[in-house]
């Protein structure tokens, strides 16, 4: 299995509208935290998620939380 790319090693604090979201599991994407379509050619698939109602949040860039696609502060046992 293919590992992911550590995006970044904070979370990316995002606004976000009522909506559906594609969030990056594989790290490549150049629309970070969103997918943009990067993972083609690896295991990877992006995690679809739903936000019912306007509102700050934090979203994993290190792809190791275990709640994703939230931060989980996983980010602080990278190396």
């Amino acid at each position: 299995m293919d590992k992911p790319v550590i995006a970044d090693k904070k979370p990316a604090g995002v606004n976000l509208n009522p909506g559906t979201y594609y969030w990056c599991s594989c790290g490549k994407s150049g629309n970070q935290p969103f997918c943009n379509g990067a993972h083609q050619g690896t295991s990877f698939t992006p995690l679809e998620f739903q936000v019912t109602e306007k509102k700050r949040i934090l979203l994993c860039n290190c792809k190791s939380t275990s709640n994703p696609p939230y931060c989980d502060g996983s980010h602080r046992n990278l190396v």
